[in-house]
């Protein structure tokens, strides 16, 4: 796994070995980044269920400003944590251990508003839906915050109930991708 561009670009990146973490493909990730702005200076972002760090870390390579990553898994954070120290982002990261299945508090002392949101949860829970509804509680969000979230292709996400709603989908092999906004 590699940074795709960017002024880390090219840089690989510790992955975690196993069933632990499903890392986003190096496509998929291009074509997820191809999607949304190209202009990142300013942006924070919030990486959850953040696994290596790859969507975070492609976002402060294409020069977002600064990343905030959320994971509980031992082995993720310790991989994560390795990967932002080897890339020399320690300044512009903040890595949480968090468990996101039950709410999102650990956002609650941090400044400021997320642009761009990653949810890249286990495959087949309802950690997507949950975790849409803790944002929309939080002070991180504006009308322009887009959520990108990959989930499994056939259990896709409705988000009816949330507050929020779809602006877009694609599909990529098993994986559907949902860029979302919040309905503010």
């Amino acid at each position: 796994m590699r940074v795709i561009a960017g002024s880390l670009r090219g840089r690989r990146l510790v992955t975690l070995k196993g069933l632990q973490t499903r890392p986003t493909a190096d496509r998929v990730r291009e074509a997820i980044f191809n999607i949304l702005p190209r202009h990142w200076k300013g942006y924070q972002v919030l990486d959850l269920f953040a696994g290596t760090g790859a969507m975070g870390i492609e976002a402060l390579s294409r020069g977002a400003t600064r990343a905030v990553f959320v994971d509980h898994h031992p082995q993720a954070l310790a991989t994560l944590q390795r990967n932002v120290e080897a890339l020399g982002l320690v300044e512009a990261a903040t890595v949480i251990r968090w468990d996101a299945r039950r709410n999102l508090d650990c956002l609650r002392r941090l400044p400021g508003v997320f642009q761009v949101i990653f949810m890249d949860p286990p495959y087949r829970s309802d950690l997507i839906h949950r975790s849409l509804v803790f944002l929309r509680a939080s002070d991180h969000l504006d009308a322009d915050t887009v959520v990108v979230a990959e989930q499994q292709r056939d259990h896709p996400l409705d988000p009816a109930d949330t507050g929020w709603r779809i602006l877009d989908q694609r599909t990529y092999g098993k994986t559907l991708v949902s860029f979302l906004s919040p309905m503010l």
